[in-house]
């Protein structure tokens, strides 16, 4: 027989003894309630961090870097702080707050998001998963209950410009990398410093592949699919993989009065052509694959000059490696085709990588099992936005919670996630962790 059941048994038998006229299940010790998240709180929070950086449109330009969130960070470590946290900044400018478990041994269950945005971005983005991440641990503090696990909460720095604080603890972050220049137009080493890490010892901030047990991430999904269909919370199956290119294709500059239309080395014309073609090549093949073509700048830039320079960026996403390969070779391939015919040349600077990352299944059927317990509607889906979780999925089983983004809208002032449904998204997020931390 369970001990439990046994011991329960002999101790209403013996109530029924001594006090026949009380029923057993009343002198029963009530149970203690499961550890639940304050949802008003939350929200709460997110509404006060929405002021660091807010926009006139309602949104937030709190890229990576900026002051703003330099005071949004200081916003959060005081709230890492009153959860009962221990809290530091590492070499990368990560944030990382502790608490310590019950078993000295175990390697520590880690859960978080970033804080910064895309410019003229939105209140859900990564906010949602970083304070909820903090709500869990207060939430646990209040109802003094203690994993066996450490457990960290993380606000990953620059996530946005393209994982650099993940990337960096991961060991995926190259030294070339440091001097890219970030939307704040500080390069990535004065940003790290700015924030209070130590970009010539950004190598401190890696971890190796088992120091730690767990990563989670709760996320708005930033796409419309659990919006259209009336779900409550997204099973991530994996993140797709991410290149990105400078590319910078180079003519002749020349008057634009007295440079005939059939002697022209226009290089805005042959980079116009490179976006339509990129599209057309990408659609080209079947699959959730997407090539987009985000930034472009033609120089000098001046109305009655032919542009001698243009600049645009390149951006190949899917779930399979190969594939990105593949879609890039085809679009270098016909770029030529396009130099040739217009009497320019291009060429391509890589600017960073994220690896597809296939989320963990038992942290899948641990995020699934919480739902369900909750009567939650979810479904298994891909992510199609890169995520910090990627990175850490090559140090530790990964899992990612997603909820629904109304409408569909992302890095836009227009994106929105309910209360409800924040809610409901740090209330798994906990159950998680804690069903994580018995496994």
């Amino acid at each position: 027989m369970n001990r439990r059941r046994f011991t329960g048994t002999v101790a209403t038998a013996m109530i029924g003894v001594v006090l026949p006229d009380i029923p057993a299940q009343i002198a029963r010790p009530p149970r203690a309630a499961p550890p639940r998240v304050n949802g008003e709180r939350l929200n709460a929070h997110l509404k006060e961090l929405a002021a660091f950086g807010a926009n006139p449109q309602g949104g937030v330009s709190r890229v990576a870097y900026s002051d703003a969130d330099r005071a949004g960070r200081d916003y959060v470590m005081q709230l890492m702080r009153a959860a009962g946290l221990e809290v530091r900044t590492d070499a990368a400018a990560n944030i990382v707050a502790r608490r310590a478990g019950s078993d000295p041994l175990l390697k520590p269950i880690v859960f978080g998001s970033h804080i910064d945005s895309v410019p003229d971005g939105g209140n859900y983005d990564g906010d949602v998963g970083s304070l909820a991440a903090i709500e869990v641990a207060q939430s646990l503090a209040e109802a003094n209950v203690r994993t066996r696990h450490p457990l960290e909460v993380v606000v990953w720095s620059n996530e946005e410009g393209g994982l650099y604080g993940s990337r960096a603890v991961s060991g995926q972050l190259t030294a070339a990398e440091l001097s890219n220049r970030a939307w704040s137009g500080k390069t990535i080493a004065e940003g790290v410093r700015f924030l209070g890490g130590s970009p010539d010892t950004i190598a401190d901030a890696r971890r190796q592949r088992g120091d730690i047990a767990t990563y989670l991430e709760l996320h708005i999904e930033q796409g419309g699919r659990l919006d259209r269909e009336g779900l409550n919370i997204g099973v991530v199956e994996g993140i797709v993989g991410i290149k990105q290119w400078e590319v910078t294709v180079t003519g002749i500059q020349n008057h634009a009065g007295t440079t005939p239309m059939d002697q022209r080395h226009d290089a805005l014309l042959a980079a116009a052509r490179f976006v339509d073609m990129v599209h057309r090549v990408v659609r080209a093949e079947p699959g959730r694959q997407v090539g987009t073509v985000g930034r472009i700048q033609a120089f000098p830039g001046a109305p009655n000059v032919i542009p001698g320079r243009a600049v645009c960026s390149l951006e190949l996403r899917d779930l399979d490696a190969a594939k990105i390969d593949r879609l890039y070779d085809a679009i270098h391939a016909e770029a030529q085709r396009i130099g040739e015919a217009t009497g320019t040349s291009f060429e391509y600077r890589p600017l960073h990588e994220n690896v597809p990352a296939p989320s963990d299944p038992a942290i899948r059927t641990v995020i699934e099992s919480v739902a369900g317990d909750l009567k939650y509607t979810t479904r298994h889906m891909p992510s199609g936005a890169g995520h910090d979780a990627q990175a850490m999925a090559q140090l530790a089983p990964m899992g990612m919670i997603f909820i629904p983004s109304v409408g569909g809208i992302s890095h836009s002032p227009k994106e929105y996630s309910t209360p409800e449904d924040i809610t409901r998204g740090a209330t798994v997020l906990l159950g998680a962790v804690l069903l994580a931390d018995k496994r």
